[in-house]
Protein backbone atom coordinates (compact mmCIF):
# COMPACT_ATOMS: atom_id res chain seq x y z
CA UNK A 1 0.00 0.00 0.00
CA UNK A 2 1.33 3.00 -1.06
CA UNK A 3 1.68 5.84 2.13
CA UNK A 4 0.29 9.56 0.93
CA UNK A 5 2.05 12.27 1.82
CA UNK A 6 0.95 15.69 2.31
CA UNK A 7 3.18 18.72 1.90
CA UNK A 8 2.60 21.60 3.80
CA UNK A 9 0.84 24.45 2.65
CA UNK A 10 1.93 27.99 2.75
CA UNK A 11 -1.22 30.15 3.55
CA UNK A 12 -2.07 32.67 0.87
CA UNK A 13 -1.58 36.22 2.03
CA UNK A 14 -4.55 38.47 2.54
CA UNK A 15 -5.05 41.37 0.24
CA UNK A 16 -6.46 44.52 1.94
CA UNK A 17 -9.44 45.78 0.70
CA UNK A 18 -9.37 49.43 -1.33
CA UNK A 19 -10.45 51.05 1.82
CA UNK A 20 -7.61 50.05 3.80
CA UNK A 21 -5.24 50.97 0.46
CA UNK A 22 -6.65 54.41 0.73
CA UNK A 23 -6.37 54.98 4.41
CA UNK A 24 -2.32 53.88 3.93
CA UNK A 25 -1.68 54.78 1.02
CA UNK A 26 -3.87 56.60 -1.79
CA UNK A 27 -5.73 58.73 0.26
CA UNK A 28 -3.40 59.26 2.93
CA UNK A 29 -1.48 62.79 3.22
CA UNK A 30 0.80 64.89 5.87
CA UNK A 31 -1.42 66.24 8.24
CA UNK A 32 -0.71 70.43 9.06
CA UNK A 33 -3.67 70.94 11.60
CA UNK A 34 -5.32 68.50 14.30
CA UNK A 35 -8.09 68.71 16.36
CA UNK A 36 -7.93 68.72 20.18
CA UNK A 37 -8.88 65.76 20.46
CA UNK A 38 -7.04 63.34 22.57
CA UNK A 39 -4.03 60.31 21.65
CA UNK A 40 -3.95 58.52 24.45
CA UNK A 41 -1.17 56.72 25.36
CA UNK A 42 -2.47 53.30 24.46
CA UNK A 43 -2.94 54.48 21.13
CA UNK A 44 0.84 55.90 20.94
CA UNK A 45 1.21 52.35 22.24
CA UNK A 46 -0.52 50.53 19.75
CA UNK A 47 1.41 52.11 16.93
CA UNK A 48 4.51 50.80 18.40
CA UNK A 49 3.52 47.43 18.39
CA UNK A 50 2.73 47.95 14.75
CA UNK A 51 5.40 49.64 13.59
CA UNK A 52 8.13 47.25 15.49
CA UNK A 53 7.39 44.41 12.94
CA UNK A 54 9.16 46.80 9.87
CA UNK A 55 11.86 44.28 8.72
CA UNK A 56 15.77 45.30 9.03
CA UNK A 57 18.80 44.16 8.28
CA UNK A 58 19.91 41.52 10.47
CA UNK A 59 16.87 41.74 12.27
CA UNK A 60 18.88 44.99 14.37
CA UNK A 61 15.58 47.04 14.91
CA UNK A 62 17.91 50.56 15.52
CA UNK A 63 15.22 52.87 15.46
CA UNK A 64 14.00 54.52 19.16
CA UNK A 65 10.94 56.40 19.89
CA UNK A 66 9.89 59.22 22.34
CA UNK A 67 6.63 60.69 22.65
CA UNK A 68 6.65 64.00 23.59
CA UNK A 69 3.21 65.14 25.34
CA UNK A 70 2.53 68.90 26.46
CA UNK A 71 3.96 70.33 28.77
CA UNK A 72 7.67 71.49 29.57
CA UNK A 73 8.91 68.97 27.02
CA UNK A 74 6.63 70.08 24.27
CA UNK A 75 7.69 73.82 24.84
CA UNK A 76 11.48 72.43 24.69
CA UNK A 77 10.87 70.67 21.38
CA UNK A 78 8.70 73.39 19.92
CA UNK A 79 11.99 75.51 20.28
CA UNK A 80 13.97 73.05 18.12
CA UNK A 81 12.00 73.41 15.14
CA UNK A 82 12.32 75.38 11.94
CA UNK A 83 9.53 78.17 11.93
CA UNK A 84 7.27 76.91 9.95
CA UNK A 85 6.62 73.49 11.88
CA UNK A 86 6.60 75.65 15.55
CA UNK A 87 2.76 76.22 15.89
CA UNK A 88 1.38 72.98 14.24
CA UNK A 89 4.36 70.76 16.74
CA UNK A 90 2.93 72.89 19.76
CA UNK A 91 -1.00 72.25 18.87
CA UNK A 92 -0.40 68.53 17.98
CA UNK A 93 -2.13 65.89 20.49
CA UNK A 94 0.98 63.71 20.70
CA UNK A 95 4.63 64.22 18.79
CA UNK A 96 6.96 61.81 18.63
CA UNK A 97 10.87 62.42 17.95
CA UNK A 98 11.91 59.34 15.80
CA UNK A 99 15.94 58.75 16.54
CA UNK A 100 18.82 56.03 15.56
CA UNK A 101 20.28 53.97 18.33
CA UNK A 102 24.08 54.31 17.90
CA UNK A 103 24.42 51.20 19.67
CA UNK A 104 22.05 49.49 18.21
CA UNK A 105 24.39 46.57 17.60
CA UNK A 106 24.70 45.52 21.73
CA UNK A 107 21.13 43.90 21.26
CA UNK A 108 22.12 41.61 17.77
CA UNK A 109 22.54 38.99 20.70
CA UNK A 110 18.86 39.32 21.04
CA UNK A 111 17.80 39.80 18.55
CA UNK A 112 20.21 37.33 16.13
CA UNK A 113 20.50 34.98 18.72
CA UNK A 114 21.92 32.44 15.58
CA UNK A 115 24.77 35.20 15.13
CA UNK A 116 25.68 36.85 18.37
CA UNK A 117 29.09 37.93 16.63
CA UNK A 118 27.93 40.33 14.32
CA UNK A 119 27.73 42.50 17.68
CA UNK A 120 31.65 42.56 17.43
CA UNK A 121 31.42 43.29 13.47
CA UNK A 122 29.73 46.39 14.26
CA UNK A 123 31.20 47.33 17.21
CA UNK A 124 34.92 47.00 15.12
CA UNK A 125 33.59 48.62 11.96
CA UNK A 126 32.07 52.68 12.71
CA UNK A 127 31.03 53.35 9.50
CA UNK A 128 29.32 49.89 8.73
CA UNK A 129 27.53 50.39 12.03
CA UNK A 130 26.44 54.24 10.67
CA UNK A 131 25.18 52.86 7.39
CA UNK A 132 23.14 50.15 8.79
CA UNK A 133 21.81 52.53 11.44
CA UNK A 134 20.93 55.42 9.21
CA UNK A 135 19.11 53.25 6.66
CA UNK A 136 17.27 50.91 9.08
CA UNK A 137 16.14 53.68 10.93
CA UNK A 138 14.81 55.31 7.68
CA UNK A 139 12.94 51.97 6.94
CA UNK A 140 11.51 51.77 10.12
CA UNK A 141 10.03 55.48 10.17
CA UNK A 142 8.58 54.84 7.39
CA UNK A 143 6.51 52.17 8.49
CA UNK A 144 5.85 54.08 12.14
CA UNK A 145 4.07 56.23 9.56
CA UNK A 146 1.94 53.87 8.01
CA UNK A 147 1.04 52.90 11.73
CA UNK A 148 -0.61 56.20 12.44
CA UNK A 149 -2.83 55.62 9.70
CA UNK A 150 -3.49 52.32 10.52
CA UNK A 151 -5.00 52.87 13.97
CA UNK A 152 -7.15 56.25 12.11
CA UNK A 153 -4.60 58.94 13.26
CA UNK A 154 -2.91 61.48 10.97
CA UNK A 155 0.50 61.52 10.75
CA UNK A 156 2.61 65.01 10.04
CA UNK A 157 6.20 63.45 9.67
CA UNK A 158 8.88 66.79 9.77
CA UNK A 159 12.50 66.98 8.98
CA UNK A 160 13.06 70.37 9.71
CA UNK A 161 14.07 70.89 12.70
CA UNK A 162 17.32 71.68 14.79
CA UNK A 163 18.97 67.92 14.95
CA UNK A 164 21.40 68.83 17.55
CA UNK A 165 19.39 71.05 19.67
CA UNK A 166 16.85 68.17 19.75
CA UNK A 167 20.22 65.87 20.57
CA UNK A 168 21.10 68.30 23.62
CA UNK A 169 17.88 69.07 24.76
CA UNK A 170 16.31 65.04 25.02
CA UNK A 171 19.59 62.82 24.21
CA UNK A 172 22.36 64.13 25.74
CA UNK A 173 24.34 60.80 26.80
CA UNK A 174 24.58 61.53 22.74
CA UNK A 175 23.37 57.79 21.88
CA UNK A 176 20.29 58.56 20.57
CA UNK A 177 20.15 60.84 17.22
CA UNK A 178 17.27 62.51 16.17
CA UNK A 179 16.25 61.77 12.32
CA UNK A 180 12.75 62.70 12.30
CA UNK A 181 9.73 64.81 14.23
CA UNK A 182 6.06 62.91 14.07
CA UNK A 183 3.05 65.23 14.72
CA UNK A 184 -0.17 62.74 15.50
CA UNK A 185 -4.12 63.53 15.93
CA UNK A 186 -7.11 63.71 14.12
CA UNK A 187 -7.01 65.82 11.06
CA UNK A 188 -8.52 69.11 12.02
CA UNK A 189 -9.70 72.17 9.77
CA UNK A 190 -8.00 72.91 6.36
CA UNK A 191 -5.26 70.16 7.61
CA UNK A 192 -4.75 69.12 4.11
CA UNK A 193 -3.02 71.01 1.40
CA UNK A 194 -3.01 70.52 -2.56
CA UNK A 195 -1.67 67.43 -3.26
CA UNK A 196 1.06 67.35 -5.12
CA UNK A 197 1.90 64.96 -8.03
CA UNK A 198 3.79 61.88 -7.73
CA UNK A 199 6.04 60.50 -11.11
CA UNK A 200 4.68 58.37 -13.46
CA UNK A 201 5.10 54.37 -13.44
CA UNK A 202 6.80 55.20 -16.83
CA UNK A 203 9.68 57.52 -15.02
CA UNK A 204 10.67 55.20 -12.00
CA UNK A 205 9.53 51.18 -12.94
CA UNK A 206 11.56 49.41 -15.58
CA UNK A 207 11.37 45.59 -16.38
CA UNK A 208 14.20 43.12 -16.76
Amino acid sequence: MTELTTEPTTPALPALDPAARATLFTAARTANTFTDTPVTDAELTQIWELARWAPTAANTQPLRVLFVGQGAGRTQLVEHMDEGNKSKTAAAPAVAVLAVDTRFHEHVPTLLPFKPELAGLFEADAELRTATGAFNSALQAGYFVLAVRSVGLAAGPMGGFDRAGVDSAFFADGRWRSILVVNIGHPGENAWRERLPRLAHTDVVRWA
